[in-house]
């Protein structure tokens, strides 16, 4: 990934964090932190953010960079509503459960849930047929001499989950079904990691199907392979389902 394609994808989740956290003094959990995390954050003004991380990452980081708690994404050790924010970026498809982990972050969090990975769309999956985009994340695994920056950190490259609009509005409803829910969107651009040439492509052709796909995006916003999530957390009893009600202290369904 060059320095300029990182600075982008660093500048849209600053851009979206100021606009869906408006209350510096929250309370944000953001599950698989690192230092970028944290200079995001910190150039933000959050003053109370905790930062967490497997226990690989946290044996290598000790006494350099933020500081971090051991925490399993996909099993959080927080209690229901323990943050007002729960926040992860560029994580989830690291996970062996991505759907886990994205549940996990909505239940800790108490005024909403908010997550960034790569957005599934025919013009990404067009990108990454060609061999301009990852399928597996093998390059960060290389860059780490084969030992971690894969699955659950270590060195199996993971392979890139990437998510829709209705897999996440289905993902909750699973989870929730007694809720109605509020999903914001955001989508950006950042060139997609070069890390095969499985059709001979020659540099000039790929460079030009880069900047044909970024044109594309310009025009049609949502195919951007950067995507953003946002879930309110509901509030009990105003976003019941029409068809529950609250009868003596628990949620059942009126009568038909």
């Amino acid at each position: 990934m060059t320095e300029n394609t990182y600075a982008n994808r660093l500048g849209f989740y600053a851009e979206t964090i100021s606009l869906w956290i408006p209350d510096r003094n929250a309370t944000v959990l953001v599950v698989g932190g690192g230092p970028n995390d944290q200079q995001v954050f910190e150039s933000l003004g959050f003053h109370r953010v905790t930062l967490t991380n497997v226990d690989s990452v946290i044996r290598r980081t000790q006494g350099d960079g933020p500081s971090l708690a051991a925490a399993d994404a996909e099993d959080l050790a927080y209690a229901d509503n323990s943050f007002d924010y729960a926040v992860v970026h560029a994580v989830l498809h690291h996970c062996r459960s991505p759907h886990r982990a994205l549940l996990e972050l909505y239940r800790v969090a108490a005024k909403a849930a908010i997550f960034f990975e790569s957005r599934d769309s025919l013009s990404m999956r067009l990108v990454e047929r060609a061999g301009l985009g990852s399928t597996y994340e093998i390059s960060a695994v290389a860059a780490n001499n084969g030992l971690s920056g894969g699955l659950r950190d270590t060195g199996i490259p993971n392979y890139i989950y990437r998510w829709t609009e209705r897999e996440v509005e289905k993902t909750i409803a699973s989870y929730a079904p007694h809720f109605r829910h509020t999903f914001s969107y955001a989508h950006g651009f950042g060139t997609p990691c070069q890390t095969n040439n499985r059709m001979g492509l020659s540099a000039r052709l790929k460079a030009a199907m880069l900047i044909c796909y970024r044109l594309f995006v310009i025009f049609f916003p949502s195919q951007r392979n950067l995507f953003a999530c946002r879930i309110e957390k509901p509030v009990n009893p105003r976003d019941l389902q029409p068809w529950l009600g609250i009868e003596q202290g628990e949620i059942r369904l009126r009568q038909l």
